[in-house]
């Protein structure tokens, strides 16, 4: 919502001036949590005899007018900018100290017992932390339980097997989404086991993890009113104020966790679109759901587009990995100062897997249908099959048959028969559900 009038002041102005950098703005939700803390912050004060209860009540006031989002245009500095982040929080300090009439000062007040350097990187974590457990988490559940549906729907869709692109063993077309069902699970369990670190936050440090000005009693009890407020439970202290105040870690962790479930995408996103290929001259084991005219000039063109949505996701979120890598390595002495950076990507990245993961589950995966021509067909003529006879007639009487079928064209039974297979023998153990089932049913 736009305000009617400029509310931020002079600092917000020169870093404006100074960063005419990517256009891009800081995350809004990093400005939301920064106003959240700026309100707890206000409370705690009063409550500790340092802060008049009718400042504090308008500082309150203004911060949860911008957490509820009255004054997103207020916030202009570019993302790229001083790596604490301090121009954003005075950014913050200005806008709120205006709402109160100036009754509060930017600094003596709004900014009483903190720093830049901890209550930026705090409102960083408390983003992605709210993002992550909110929005992707959900998300990532959604696709998981979209794909278990396929892998129970298809669980008697016998198909060939493939490994290194080549022929291998029939497996089913729901042992497959299975497995893409369980990647993703394991992806949102390694988002979860990453939270409880993101949610240990500086805040109380000031300016070098001392805590210099600020009463050993506020950051805890600013942090119990923000869980209070937000019902994110993981807030918590930090195991040491000097590691929390120089170092990203808690950030980078997560955004290992996000490339993974980014990598975890590009294999299910592959191959669910290798499977679609065709209809007639691809794999063609799936039909995926007609979104949208495939080409300009085919007629009746049908492209896998969301898996190609996810794959680009997938690159970007992967990236976007490499850039917080960097940036977490840049803390030197008592402070991180690639902030910034670490904020734009790992928010991008929250954002985008959630946004990918729901569409691709309800645009796409929901709307899968086997092609049961192209699956019999693939598990038919995989001439892998042949490893079932392995234990009656050896590994290389096997491998002679392939080979003679591979090169003939015909039928492995009608060769298997030529060289003297059993005709009751092949038909008894190349049952191909039941080689598809492996060693799994009993």
């Amino acid at each position: 919502m736009a305000s009617d009038q400029i509310l931020y002041g002079g600092e917000t102005k020169k870093a404006v001036e100074n960063f005419p950098i990517s256009g891009e703005r800081v995350p809004i939700q990093v400005v939301r949590w920064q106003a959240r803390i700026k309100g707890a912050a206000a409370t705690v004060n009063a409550d500790l005899g340092k802060l008049d209860a009718d400042i504090a009540r308008a500082i309150e006031q203004a911060a949860a007018a911008i957490v509820a989002g009255e004054h997103d245009d207020q916030f202009p500095i570019d993302v790229f900018q001083t790596g604490s982040g301090t121009s954003t929080n005075m950014n913050v300090n200005e806008v709120i100290s205006a709402l109160t009439g100036e009754k509060a000062h930017r600094n003596d007040h709004v900014n009483m017992g903190q720093s830049s350097n901890d209550t930026f990187p705090s409102a960083v974590h408390l983003a992605a932390l709210d993002e992550a457990t909110n929005r992707l988490l959900p998300a990532l559940e959604r696709l998981e339980a979209s794909l278990a549906a396929k892998a129970d729907a298809f669980k008697d869709v016998v198909k060939a097997g493939r490994t290194h692109l080549m022929d291998a063993v029939p497996v089913t077309l729901g042992q497959e989404f299975g497995g893409y069902a369980a990647q993703v699970r394991l992806g949102a369990k390694r988002v979860r086991n990453a939270l409880p670190q993101v949610g240990q936050i500086p805040l109380g440090g000031t300016a070098t993890g001392t805590g210099l000005n600020t009463p050993a009693e506020f950051a805890p009890k600013v942090r119990e009113i923000l869980k209070k407020q937000s019902g994110l439970d993981l807030i918590a202290g930090p195991e040491d104020p000097f590691e929390a105040q120089a170092n990203r870690d808690a950030l980078v962790e997560l955004s290992g966790a996000l490339k993974s479930v980014a990598v975890s995408l590009t294999k299910i996103a592959n191959d669910i679109a290798l499977m679609g290929s065709g209809p007639r001259a691809g794999i063609g084991e799936l039909f995926l759901p007609e979104l949208q005219k495939g080409s300009s000039i085919m007629p009746g063109k049908v492209n896998p587009v969301l898996p190609e949505v996810v794959l680009q996701v997938s690159a970007q979120v992967i990236g976007n990995d490499a850039a917080i890598t960097i940036g977490g390595s840049q803390g030197q002495f008592e402070l991180n100062v690639r902030v910034p950076l670490i904020a734009r990507n790992l928010l991008q990245s929250i954002h985008l897997l959630t946004t990918a993961s729901t569409a691709f589950a309800e645009k796409c995966v929901d709307g899968i249908e086997a092609n049961t021509r192209g699956t019999d067909g693939s598990a038919g003529a995989t001439l892998a099959t042949a490893t079932a006879l392995n234990e009656a007639i050896g590994y290389d009487k096997a491998t002679d048959i392939v080979k003679k079928a591979t090169a003939s064209g015909e039928p492995l039974r009608d060769v298997a028969l030529a060289e003297g297979v059993d005709a009751d023998l092949y038909d008894k153990t190349i049952d191909l559900r039941r080689i598809a089932a492996g060693n799994l049913e009993g």
